[in-house]
């Protein structure tokens, strides 16, 4: 029998960044909150003294179990999907705080071209430079307009940088000065400016001195041990939202977090929430948890999937381009990078932060002319210093064995004298490129998992090669003995990691015949409900996503506190 409890004024499901900062804001208002997260409870305790390799980078500790509840792949509409039995592309993180506890805390702002991409490549290169079937569509929402909340995101996060010199206007420089700078990066920095490019240092959420934001919540300094991705942080000094929004919601009394509560459906009736149902993993109860407001911020898979089994908005079909619920999957071209090899230099690079490093934008968004290139946008390029951990690194230039007396050779050989620029390209969506739910395989509880349709396409391909190029020339003026780059990027893979930076599927826009919310990630179909995080791009960027998810959070919290009072839509 489903167990119904009393009503709260707001319910969110998935509490990471996004849930994380609505619930501070909104119990900072007075409003009572729950927070179901169907992960289980994290603290900064958890990471002490636990450097281990294995257990987080390699077996996967902060991960969805694959065993229980997947995704499902295909490359095109004409053949089966697979389940993803094992991790490989990309990784789904569970748990309070979510992908922000394991994240690297690369911490950038989208370009102003971003939130204005279709208009401003038609206005500047006319509407052929569009390839048949590429979706974009702008946002609904300048980058103007969305400043003030990059900037309130970055002072809670204490954000360490100094400004892009290519980037978008600030109303403030960052809350904190950037991370030291590596011999590695210093040569970086000296040799793109030699070439005429513009490096500045990576925005990091990893702070580079002690500092305490806005709500009073201090942080110590980053030691600079090399364990971020996949890692939670020991000292706290890596901005996570266990760190930072969580204990603001907390000490209001007003927010509840009930971790192990996997939410399955948004109930719903004439157009409004009524609340959500959901199952405690531990006991199996299902349990319907009524509400004014429901707040959707898991992954973006999640947000996706939950709207698509709830019968929630109107699911996108590709063949019509009709429909918005799972429009416009999105992901990233991140091959464009360069190794290069050194005979008579050494570095250290087993020391570092997830976000040290030091970042250009010349082959970003439109900062360059591609009136004669075979696509569009670009993507930044980074040398970083991440922290090279033991067992996952053993760098060797192309042409040696990859096993044996040569490989072991080669691996000492350069295992301090080897460097790796890397690029983050955007990724344009097309009406063939959705998600869905499967038609075949299920989640533990019986449920459809959800489906990805996606493969690179030509535009990807020209990007790739471009940028691979790009970083093969930096890297050839910094001294390399041996470099290799891509050439050519063959179909898209899902069993090797890339990115984890999925978008797209509950996307944003300026109205309701193509978007499923508008600019306060609120839905069009049914006002009392705000979907929130990266499946609100309408497309991917050549960035990180957590600064923009992290501002529009904040802008989601300041539509709801005034749909609180006013109700209706928002815009």
């Amino acid at each position: 029998m489903v167990k119904t409890l009393p009503k709260t004024d707001v319910v969110i499901a998935g509490v990471g960044w996004s849930g994380g900062i609505i619930a501070a804001e909104l119990t900072k208002a007075g409003l009572n909150v729950v927070g179901l997260e169907r992960g289980k409870e994290r603290k900064t305790e958890d990471y002490f003294m636990v450097h281990d390799e294995l257990r987080y980078a390699l077996r996967y500790e902060l991960f969805q179990d694959l065993s229980k509840e997947t995704i499902t792949f295909r490359s095109n509409e004409k053949i089966r999907a697979l389940p993803m039995r094992s991790y490989g592309s990309f990784l789904i993180g569970t748990g309070l705080g979510g992908s922000g506890v394991h994240w690297n805390g690369h911490t950038y702002r989208f370009l102003p071209y971003d939130f204005q991409i279709r208009s401003k490549t038609i206005e500047r290169y006319g509407k052929n430079k569009l390839p048949p079937g590429m979706s974009i569509q702008d946002w609904g929402i300048t980058y103007d307009e969305l400043e003030p909340y990059y900037d309130k995101f970055e002072k809670t996060a204490g954000i360490s940088g100094s400004p892009n010199p290519l980037g978008g206007k600030r109303s403030n420089p960052y809350p904190t000065p950037p991370m030291k700078k590596s011999p590695s990066l210093q040569k970086f920095t000296d040799v793109a400016t030699r070439l005429n490019l513009h490096p500045y240092p990576l925005p990091s959420a990893n702070l580079s001195e002690n500092y305490t934001n806005p709500d009073g919540i201090a942080r110590v300094a980053c030691q600079y041990c090399g364990y971020c991705e996949r890692f939670g942080c020991e000292y706290g000094a890596k901005a996570d939202p266990v760190v930072t929004v969580i204990p603001v919601a907390n000490k209001t009394g007003k927010f509840e977090i009930r971790s192990h509560s996997d939410v399955r459906r948004v109930i719903h009736k004439g157009g409004k929430a009524t609340g959500v149902m959901y199952i405690d993993v531990t006991t199996g109860e299902e349990i319907i948890q009524p509400a004014d407001i429901v707040v959707v911020a898991s992954y973006v898979f999640n947000n996706t999937r939950l709207l698509l089994l709830s019968g929630l908005g109107k699911p996108y079909d590709p063949s019509t381009g009709k429909g918005a619920i799972g429009k416009n999957y999105a992901y990233q071209v991140v091959k464009g990078g360069a190794a290069g090899f050194f005979e008579k230099e050494q570095f250290n690079t087993y020391a570092g932060a997830g976000a040290l490093g030091v970042s250009l934008d010349d082959y970003n968004g439109d900062n360059f002319d591609h009136s004669n290139l075979n696509f569009i946008h670009g993507g930044v390029i980074t040398l970083a210093q991440a922290g090279a951990r033991p067992i996952q690194n053993n760098p060797v230039p192309s042409g040696t064995a990859t096993w044996g007396k040569e490989f072991k050779a080669n691996s000492l050989k350069y295992a301090n004298q080897s460097l790796s620029i890397g690029s983050q390209g955007s990724s344009m969506s097309y009406q063939h490129h959705y998600l869905d739910l499967d038609p075949t395989y299920k989640d533990a509880f019986g449920d459809p998992l959800i489906r990805i349709t996606f493969d690179f396409e030509e535009q990807d391909r020209e990007l790739a090669k471009f940028l691979a190029l790009k970083s093969s020339e930096i890297m050839k003026e910094m001294g390399a003995d041996h470099i290799d780059y891509l050439k050519d990027l063959g179909p898209y893979e899902i069993m090797t990691y890339q990115s984890t930076h999925n978008t797209g599927g509950v996307i944003m826009g300026a109205n309701a015949g193509d978007s499923a919310i508008n600019n306060y990630c609120q839905m069009w179909d049914a006002d009392n409900v705000f979907v929130v995080g990266a499946s609100s791009f309408p497309q991917n960027a050549g960035y990180n996503p957590t600064n923009t998810v992290g501002a529009l959070a904040y802008r989601t919290a300041e539509g709801i506190l005034s749909y609180r009072k006013k109700g209706g839509l928002l815009v």
